[in-house]
């Protein structure tokens, strides 16, 4: 049978002008540096790659809208990567790409490179001799032919600023022979301590005769838009695991009368800035945490109501992110209230994502598992658990029939097809559930699609999966969840898993 083209898919509605983004970050840095006067340690906060928040709570923004930008200056350039070694210790994990920071680092440098920056530093932060994980990883770095510096917890910071600035606290640690003008310092994820490697640099720069300065690159929260407008609430909600709040940058008032968004940590830390700047030049070009920032996404936000709901939807993916990471681990809800919270003061539910209602009816009505995905054009599609696929399975098919405009009696696969697969999982590979898997189904599509032309045309429609948000009723294994990952949908979960079990493989 042949079909006739599918429709193109629609247009997501864009909030966000990215091209004068790139433009007016890249010259705002420029200029920076030139009143700085001689170094420049920036700080990115956030992800300097793949920032998909950034993406997801302002559409029109891309993922690698800081690199694209970087590259405009990239000949002045160095990029220092830090870790945390406590984030080592406690295995954390990048959790929108299923990695931990450890690899997370070698990727980045692996794609910084790749883009013709110049990469050669590592610091490890927080470092003490009990950290085993960390000193390992830091000889493993060291043998690809890193460099990296050491750089210890040092007591009383950040409120001791005469102890910190002084030989028994930043003196204590490694310096990074940096060699460019410019030098951005970033991290895996948010903790990482890019300040205070960025400040001990600054301080052993200046002992050694160069002049040098610092400022901020921090997307979130935007400082010119209001303290409660969901998309710096959404950073919150992003962020709710570390403590961090949103609020009036107190210093920033008081010096000019004006009201502007800041957060705590950079609120705290500020004093230890301008102290350390003090100390080393006599003076602080920065009267304000929102003073050392040279953010200007605000600027490019052209679309407030768009900017406004995608930032609502993604508070609400967060709290049920919150829900499931609680349950998977059987820890206390108090990431997940505090989402709540944030919730309750962008106005919006749980109610709110549509995805929600058509899955729990699913498993209303079955008594089984169900799921359901929204396509760019706000169809919401469904699927059910079967004999034959899971419910995420049978879903991701009926999705791609849609986008494809194929009827809904069309067989993508037949059972004659899918059996084979259930008997090699269950009698030859020790699967207990013989169901397929969404990985499972998209090779027998893609086997299918050699012969078939429905097949075809539906595993052409797999890249419209991107930005679609889904919501299944149960926790989703990690083969379901790192294909879900990689064709860009955006799912949530209720936090219940689909059988009951003291150990679980997922």
């Amino acid at each position: 049978m042949t079909v006739s083209p599918a429709s193109p898919a629609p247009v997501r509605p864009v909030g966000f002008d990215r091209d004068r983004y790139v433009d007016l970050q890249s010259r705002h840095i420029e200029e920076r540096r030139r009143q700085i006067g001689g170094k420049l340690y920036l700080e990115m906060g956030g992800k300097l790659f793949d920032d998909h928040h950034a993406s997801r709570v302002m559409p029109g923004f891309l993922p690698d809208n800081k690199i694209a930008m970087l590259e405009r200056i990239k000949d002045e350039l160095e990029i220092l990567v830090c870790l945390n070694a406590k984030d080592l210790e406690r295995q954390k994990v990048r959790a929108d790409l299923g990695i931990p920071y450890e690899e997370d680092v070698l990727r980045l440098v692996d794609v910084f490179r790749e883009r013709g920056f110049l990469v050669q530093h590592v610091v490890l932060t927080q470092l003490e001799d009990s950290n085993q994980v960390a000193l390992s990883f830091a000889e493993r770095l060291e043998r690809l032919g890193l460099t990296v510096a050491r750089h210890r917890v040092i007591p009383g910071y950040p409120q001791d600023t005469r102890r910190i600035v002084s030989e028994e606290g930043f003196g204590l640690n490694d310096f990074a022979e940096t060699t460019r003008d410019v030098v951005v310092v970033t991290a895996p994820g948010p903790g990482s301590g890019k300040l205070a490697t960025c400040l001990s640099q600054v301080y052993h720069e200046h002992a050694r005769g160069i002049a040098s300065g610092y400022a901020k690159f921090e997307t979130f929260p935007i400082w010119n838009l209001p303290l409660d407008h969901p998309v710096n609430l959404a950073y919150e909600a992003a962020t709710a695991d570390l403590d961090d709040i949103n609020l009036i940058d107190p210093f920033h008032l008081a010096a000019y009368g004006e009201q502007v968004t800041s957060y705590n940590r950079d609120v705290e830390v500020f004093p230890l800035l301008k102290a350390l700047l003090e100390q080393l030049t006599g003076s602080s070009p920065y009267a304000s945490p929102t003073d050392m920032g040279v953010n200007l996404a605000g600027s490019c936000i052209v679309e407030d109501g768009v900017c406004r709901e995608a930032a609502r939807q993604e508070i609400v993916r967060r709290y049920y992110k919150a829900l499931v990471d609680e349950r998977i681990n059987d820890a206390e809800a108090d990431v997940s209230e505090r989402v709540a919270m944030v919730m309750s003061r962008a106005g919006c539910t749980p109610g709110d994502r549509a995805v929600v209602a058509p899955a729990l009816a699913v498993e209303e009505r079955t008594g089984e598992p169900g799921s359901a995905i929204e396509l760019a054009d706000g169809t919401i599609v469904t699927g059910k658990t079967s004999d034959l696929l899971g419910c995420s399975a049978a879903m991701l098919l009926n999705a791609l029939k849609e986008l494809a405009g194929l009827d809904d009696e069309v067989h993508l696969l037949s059972p004659a097809s899918i059996e084979p697969i259930q008997t090699l999982k269950t009698e030859h590979l020790g699967s207990k559930n013989p169901r397929l898997h969404t990985d499972e189904v998209l090779i027998a599509l893609s086997v299918s699609a050699a012969s078939d032309e429905n097949a075809r045309r539906a595993l052409g429609e797999l890249q419209n999966l991107n930005g679609c948000d889904v919501h299944t009723t149960t926790i989703l294994g990690t083969v379901d969840e790192g294909i879900f990952r990689s064709l860009g949908a955006l799912v949530t979960s209720e936090p219940r898993f689909q059988r009951k079990a003291l150990y679980r493989k997922r």
